[in-house]
């Protein structure tokens, strides 16, 4: 394709499904972003093999093995940087983030959430939603902000809530629901259709 590619950073903890749904979106020729490095915090996540498959660098950054939250902060941002690292992705990421690497990396920072935002925030967002009885859930990708799923909306994709549903069976839906959504974001924010005004993001047409 002509022109640049987005340099993109993913942060994972875990098995690293949006990450591959990620991956694959790359592997399109017209798709205007690129995955330069993977970091995670954790040495079992899944993602990382799921990285290496792709040929894509992998980073393990154990956050036990920082003193702070500050410090391990800054040891993700330093390996960001010193992979060009121009927009980072949080798949799956789950480390609450310092103001300080927030405000870094703002309006540069996007995550995905399994709910329709504002509405259930937390890593419970799933039970939350069949707890209060909603017909329809689904997910976010938001820009990230000091506050917990907070920040900017870029993209929301309803979900139906079934009769019978548990927690899993809504749970793999909305995933089903993240894996087409994140990549469409990124492929917006890659292309310079986005644009964040105080706290709304508002996408140019073509």
């Amino acid at each position: 394709m002509q022109g640049k590619r987005l340099k993109t950073g993913v942060l994972i903890s875990g098995s690293g499904t949006n990450l591959q749904a990620l991956i694959d979106a790359c592997t399109a020729p017209d798709f205007p972003a690129e995955i330069v490095l993977v970091i995670s915090n954790r040495a079992d996540a899944g993602g990382l093999e799921r990285a290496k498959r792709a040929g894509i660098a992998t980073k393990l950054i154990p956050h036990k093995e920082y003193p702070s939250r500050e410090a391990f902060d800054m040891a993700i941002d330093t390996a960001l940087r010193g992979a060009d690292v121009e927009f980072v992705c949080l798949a799956g990421f789950m480390r609450l983030l310092t103001p300080g690497f927030v405000k870094k990396w703002h309006d540069r920072l996007i995550n995905v959430h399994p709910s329709l935002l504002p509405a259930f925030k937390g890593i419970d967002a799933v039970e939350q939603a069949l707890a209060a009885g909603v017909q329809q859930t689904g997910c976010t990708v938001h820009f990230v902000r000091p506050e917990m799923d907070a920040g900017p909306i870029l993209l929301q994709v309803e979900v139906p809530v079934e009769a019978g549903d548990t927690s899993d069976s809504l749970h793999d839906r909305i995933r089903r629901a993240e894996h087409r959504a994140y990549p469409q974001a990124l492929r917006l924010i890659a292309a310079g259709r986005v644009s964040v005004s105080g706290e709304t993001a508002n996408i140019s047409e073509d």
